[in-house]
């Protein structure tokens, strides 16, 4: 996957801008029949959907006559898409699911993740699913976490050829620049500025897609629940530093170094924790150029040491880095805290966003 106009790919990461139009029930003839103004996926469209429902994502338009029953979730190095189903009801219309981590910051979501269909699916180690075994499955609808789930070049089906047999498609809004040639500005300014509002939108649309308005609205308003009762407990105290670190990833840095995340999502999730980012002049792309001296000089009060496979131990990983950076503060007072999606576009935001606080804001709590 990757990002053009120097952007640079995150590889895990969850939503998706759409804009829908209501669908009019038939009328008599076609003089009677009127077209609903155009409107953003991401904001619920009030009520029960309406079908024929259509939606412009990324910039691919196309129309939901029903709601989906066969839906196939593609890999996405993401949890996001798989977990907003899950949360809204909606499993029995998974056909096949190739997201999972093994673990969650909301962990009842393992068991149900691993619960689901996959689909008998071969990938012979493909990062997505293949063209062929994608159309064999014969699905309603693939939702895909970037554009580049979509990428005919690397052996997956195509949008306009899912299309072509009937299949639509969703990749989430926040990613549309993620894998697409000509990305838009919009589309960049999306990927890069991406907030926990990002990840209301995605239920949202889902909401929109599924006629799972009602249950989105609670959903979201939940959420947003939690997450606003603790950034009130924390408001007015004093601000700590701190960095956000996947061990895990060294794969995405060019000198094996963990990969550190900030900017966009993840500077939000940390704000409403109460936290800054140890580094506030630095954007996503600085994942792929961090180094030892970056690390020396970063001012960490406390550590997020994130996960995205089962067995991964991450008390070890805190441990690591804290013997090899023991100037820090966070090192100094074994300060750290143990997260996983919930630091990316995804439902479980509010989960990691608690903890996060609960470790930089002992007393708050």
């Amino acid at each position: 996957m990757h990002i053009t106009k120097t952007r640079a790919a995150t590889a895990l990461t969850s939503l998706v801008v759409l804009s829908v139009l209501a669908g009019c029930a038939a009328g008599p003839s076609d003089a009677t029949k009127t077209e609903a103004p155009t409107v953003d996926g991401t904001t619920l469209t009030g009520g029960s959907t309406e079908y024929p429902l259509t939606i412009d994502n990324c910039g691919f338009e196309q129309t939901f006559s029903e709601r989906p029953e066969r839906v196939v979730l593609m890999n996405g190095a993401s949890v996001a898409e798989v977990e907003s189903l899950l949360l809204l009801g909606l499993d029995d219309t998974i056909l096949a699911n190739m997201q999972n981590y093994g673990m969650s910051d909301q962990p009842e979501l393992v068991a149900q993740i691993d619960a689901l269909p996959t689909g008998d699916l071969d990938m012979a180690g493909s990062f997505e699913i293949p063209a062929e075994q994608l159309l064999a499955l014969k699905p309603d609808l693939v939702i895909a976490t970037t554009s580049g789930g979509f990428d005919s070049a690397n052996g997956q089906a195509s949008r306009d050829e899912l299309a072509a047999e009937g299949i639509n498609t969703i990749v989430n809004p926040a990613n549309c620049a993620m894998g697409k040639e000509d990305a838009t500005e919009e589309e960049l300014s999306a990927f890069d500025n991406a907030t926990v509002e990002s990840s209301f939108g995605f239920l949202n649309l889902v909401g929109n897609v599924f006629d799972r308005q009602a249950e989105a609205e609670a959903l979201v308003s939940e959420l947003r629940s939690q997450i606003d009762a603790v950034s009130s407990a924390v408001k007015g105290k004093e601000t700590p530093t701190g960095l956000i670190v996947f061990p895990s990833m060294s794969m995405m840095t060019t000198n094996g170094m963990p990969a550190v995340f900030l900017g966009g999502i993840f500077d939000d999730v940390l704000n409403r924790a109460g936290v800054v980012g140890s580094f506030q002049d630095s954007d996503l792309t600085f994942t792929s150029t961090i180094d030892a001296e970056h690390l020396a000089t970063a001012d960490v009060d406390v550590l997020v040491v994130g996960g995205f496979m089962p067995g991964e131990d991450l008390d070890a990983e805190a441990a690591a880095l804290f013997a090899e950076y023991p100037q820090w503060d966070a090192a100094k007072n074994n300060n750290y805290v143990t997260v996983s999606d919930g630091v990316y576009v995804g439902p479980t935001n509010a989960a990691a966003i608690e903890k996060i606080a609960r470790a930089a804001h002992p007393d708050a709590f």
